[in-house]
């Protein structure tokens, strides 16, 4: 036990692992070797790492969900219960590819919010402040602040980095209702003024 951060005991940390100060490794998770994982995040029941992933500060992963290698969490990404990750694209039991060499990078960019049992295909970025709704299968990249649903995942509106749902008006401007900061939409993309 480490006073900086809590590990169940019933999880498993393996050597070359580093945990920021704060984080909360909950019940049957296991953090595999040369995992580095930030400040204050929380790692729901039957969470794995895989070798060499990288979380950011204040991620939150809830239960059932695996990390693969290739994987980047930045910082405030949210994982919903049960989100699938990949890092192979043409996988075969016949014809294995195991090792760094073989996977393909994904990164869930700042304040991300995936949705339950998403499902994140390999290659893809995903941008600051996107919403994945739940049962999504992203395959493509994803702009910031995007709101999207479906399979394959379809942008349908905007949000704001509170979460909240931006309805633009005619000269293309949208307030957040939870914080009241601006936003602008111009040629399909989001920018917070």
């Amino acid at each position: 036990m480490n006073n900086k951060y809590f590990v169940h005991q019933s999880s498993y940390i393996d050597e070359n692992v580093e945990i920021g100060e704060g984080t909360k490794i909950w019940h049957f998770s296991h953090i595999q070797s040369g995992a580095k994982i930030g400040k204050n995040c929380v790692l729901g029941q039957n969470v794995n790492i895989a070798n060499n992933v990288i979380i950011g500060n204040n991620v939150k992963i809830q239960n059932n969900v695996s990390v693969y290698e290739g994987v980047i969490l930045e910082d405030y990404v949210f994982c919903g219960p049960s989100v699938v990750f990949t890092n192979i694209k043409d996988p075969r039991s016949k014809f294995p590819q195991s090792g760094s060499k073989f996977y393909i990078k994904t990164i869930v960019k700042e304040g991300a919010t995936l949705g339950a049992n998403s499902t994140i295909v390999c290659g893809v970025s995903i941008g600051k402040y996107a919403f994945i709704g739940a049962g999504a299968v992203v395959t493509k990249d994803i702009p910031d602040y995007a709101l999207v649903v479906g399979n394959p995942a379809k942008i349908i509106g905007w949000v704001s980095e509170a979460g909240q749902k931006l309805i633009f008006n005619n000269e293309n401007y949208a307030i957040c209702k939870k914080t009241g900061e601006k936003y602008m939409l111009l040629n399909g993309s989001v920018k917070k003024l």
